[in-house]
């Protein structure tokens, strides 16, 4: 009998040898007739940890690994979008664009509109 092999996205990586792969296939609603999808989730054996969340992998069906693990992770198809940083690069502190070189507001503080209003309702009254 074949194995099965499927395709999906890392979601977890927490258990030590085991990942947890998503797989989302697409069916036919039996009565509207809608395209919906449909996921599961399967623990599949890493042996040497060196997947991540985000990487798109396929796994194969395997005997019985332990009470939740009969799936085992063949290759990666696509590695994950993560960001890397460089130790090397200066990183430099982000500014708005836009903003103001200064931090001097055109608002008047608080303080001052409170004084205002209170001058205003005095004057109304």
């Amino acid at each position: 009998m074949p194995k099965r092999i499927l395709i999906g996205t890392v979601v977890s990586d927490k258990t030590d040898k085991t990942v947890t792969v998503k797989v989302e296939r697409k069916v036919k609603h039996p009565l509207y007739g809608k395209i919906i999808r449909r996921t599961k989730n399967y623990n599949a054996h890493d042996a040497n940890n060196e997947y991540v969340p985000g990487d798109v992998v396929r796994i194969e069906e395997t005997k019985p690994i332990s009470k939740t693990k009969t799936w085992a992770v063949i290759d990666r198809v696509q590695a994950s979008k993560g960001v890397e940083i460089e130790a090397d690069l200066d990183v430099k502190e982000a500014k708005p664009t836009g903003a103001p070189e200064d931090k001097t507001t055109h608002d008047k503080p608080a303080a001052e509109k409170d004084e205002q209003d209170d001058a205003k309702a005095d004057a109304e009254a």
